[in-house]
């Protein structure tokens, strides 16, 4: 039989924060709360949708989409895999963004049932993967630390 490697999905996150300095999260339909983005886009063969050009890409396309927010993708904060269902493991790319639109209110999309905004000190009691929480900590330190 051929050799058939495996594929995995990469989803690429953000940790964006408002003019508070509030995380925006979204809710979803595992009743987690997750950081705003999505998988990278190859385009179909028709081209009919253009690819991205690169993870940093697909997260301010991811938001625009999600939240209406506007964003500049800045340093990759995390790389780590997630199984959000048995045997279905993702490789999630996590990216300290600016938000372009500080000042307007996120909206929901279809994709997701809530949006939050959460102070840091909220952060640790809400239901999410490690991973998305260690995101989320690197941004406030480093923004600490300035």
């Amino acid at each position: 039989m051929p050799y058939k490697p495996s594929l995995w999905p990469v989803s690429v996150k953000a940790v964006a924060l408002d003019h508070r300095e509030h995380v925006l999260l979204l809710r979803n339909e595992r009743a987690e709360w997750e950081l705003p983005g999505g998988r990278l886009e190859i385009g179909p063969p028709s081209g009919s949708n253009p690819a991205d050009d690169g993870p940093e890409q697909t997260v301010e396309r991811e938001l625009l989409e999600e939240t209406g927010w506007e964003v500049r993708a800045g340093r990759l904060l995390d790389t780590w895999v997630y199984e959000p269902l048995p045997d279905r493991r993702v490789l999630i790319l996590t990216y300290d963004c600016t938000v372009l639109t500080p000042d307007r209110p996120p909206v929901v999309s279809h994709e997701h049932s809530r949006v939050g905004l959460f102070a840091e000190h909220q952060i640790k009691g809400l239901t999410m993967p490690d991973g998305y929480k260690r995101s989320i900590a690197a941004v406030y330190a480093a923004r600490s630390a300035r």
